[in-house]
């Protein structure tokens, strides 16, 4: 038996074919954060985007793989010198992309400790911390954003996995309300199961729908009004083989479903109700802005993300189910080697073995508490909306009524819309995403990083006008 830490640690050194020695373990480890630190601490300064040197430099990965192998030391030096120059700075505070939030230091740091730890948490056996504190940040998720107590939470990868999960188990279960097996029959030969989606649904939750063998042809889609939410007079027909998937945060105008009037409905008729949350879910933590989801807790699923607005590190999300029942029969995978109780994240997810992802959420909870996390979503929205009042100042055309993060725009054409983007991006000072709304070119800001301040927001409104002013001279190629 080993008697002491010291002995615990087996030092790696890779082969080498000269003088100089390989680094082992724990000094690679050190050169990996030093570098990261490195990398975090330029977050202020670096481009928004990456410029075209950066980018063609990626080319020196495009390598032969070789026989013997590189020293690691080496491998690590090449990732940092060649990759980060390269790298999106979605960790920073200027960029206003895919409503992506920048990595909160303690959940930066609480992803660093679970990779250390390195076990799989599909079960208790095999993560004993992971398992209890995933079950911390289950009942913390479920308290924050006032959903019902009780309910079940899978911590997955993304709202794509999540989704899938969800609806596999709103499936099922509406199957089995009408008499069908589908663990032991299938969908061959059962009662058709209809999803209602909006005319502006998700590309994930669409791409979950057709994973499960849905048909895109077979989806029933409900109009919305010009913000994206779904018209209650123009819902379609619902009845107990249906799923109706609602959105709580438009990806492009923020907006939400009128939730009160649409899951009444839902749930009179027998469906089932699920929820995209990605983003929006996050302002029932705010007391000025919960009332955009009133009668979102009568839903039966939700799925969030923990990497967009509670701004936790990239790969961590949520499915949560109020009948928990009804997600373990869904995703249940107990095997004889790996037997475990219904609460394993493993009977919950899509994934079996999986790292603890539910950690930096509960980081990013417990550090912010209820008023840091209401702070830093109330902070971005107010950004968004003064960033929306100095755009239409400036000449831009805003399209949607800005109640939460997200400000979509465009300039008086699709070709000077597209150019002022590209511009802004070419700049490396800011960098927002491309759209088409109802047919049009577009633009969006999304606002959701912890690292947004004042200071940036005055930078993002001055290059945009900066832009504007340019075209509106005639400039074909404003200055930077």
């Amino acid at each position: 038996m080993l008697t002491s830490m010291s002995r615990t640690i087996r030092w790696f050194r890779a082969p080498r074919r000269d003088n100089h020695p390989a680094m082992n373990e724990i000094e690679l480890l050190a050169d990996a954060d030093a570098r990261a630190r490195r990398f975090v601490a330029g977050s202020e300064t670096r481009r928004a985007f990456p410029g075209a040197e950066a980018i063609a430099a990626l080319a020196a990965f495009d390598e032969t793989l070789t026989d013997a192998g590189r020293p690691p030391e080496e491998t690590l030096a090449m990732l940092d010198e060649i990759g980060s120059p390269a790298a999106v700075a979605g960790n920073g505070p200027r960029y206003f992309g895919f409503v992506v939030g920048a990595s909160l230091p303690v959940a930066a740091a609480a992803e660093r400790m679970v990779l250390a730890w390195d076990q799989s948490a599909s079960t208790p056996l095999g993560a004993p911390g992971g398992a209890a504190i995933e079950k911390v940040a289950e009942r913390w998720v479920l308290d924050i954003l006032r959903l019902p107590p009780g309910s079940a939470v899978g911590f997955g990868t993304s709202a794509s996995a999540c989704g899938l999960t969800c609806v596999t188990a709103a499936r099922r279960k509406l199957l089995a309300q009408a008499g069908w097996d589908f663990d032991r029959k299938g969908l061959a030969g059962a009662p058709p199961i209809r999803a209602v989606v909006s005319d502006v649904a998700h590309v994930t939750m669409i791409k979950a729908l057709r994973v499960l063998g849905f048909g895109t042809d077979n989806l029933v889609v409900a109009a919305t009004d010009d913000n994206g939410r779904i018209d209650p007079a123009r819902l379609p027909t619902l009845d107990d083989r249906t799923i109706l998937c609602l959105q709580a945060g438009e990806v492009n105008t923020g907006s939400f479903d009128p939730f009160a009037e649409l899951i009444p409905r839902a749930k009179a008729a027998g469906a089932w109700v699920h929820v995209d949350g990605a983003f929006g879910l996050w302002a029932r933590t705010s007391d000025r802005l919960r009332w955009l989801t009133d009668g979102i807790d009568q839903a039966d699923s939700w799925t969030t993300d923990g990497h967009k607005w509670l701004n936790t590190p990239y790969d961590c999300a949520m499915a949560i189910v109020r009948d928990p029942a009804a997600l373990t029969g869904a995703m249940s995978s107990d095997a004889a080697y790996s037997s475990a109780g219904a609460e394993a994240q493993k009977n919950r997810t899509m994934e079996f073995s999986r790292r603890a992802r539910g950690v930096a959420i509960w980081a990013a909870l417990r550090s912010l508490g209820r008023t840091g996390v209401a702070a830093l979503v109330e902070r971005c929205v107010a950004h968004a909306q003064r960033i929306s009042a100095a755009l239409e100042e400036a000449g831009y055309n805003v399209l949607n009524e800005v109640v939460l993060n997200q400000v979509l725009f465009r300039a008086a054409s699709d070709a000077e819309t597209v150019a002022i983007r590209d511009a802004a991006a070419a700049s490396g000072e800011i960098w927002f995403g491309g759209t088409v709304w109802r047919g049009q070119q577009a633009s969006r800001i999304s606002v959701s990083s912890w690292r947004t301040g004042d200071e940036h927001v005055d930078l993002a409104i001055a290059k945009l006008r900066q832009l504007m002013e340019g075209h509106q001279a005639g400039a074909t190629e404003p200055s930077m």
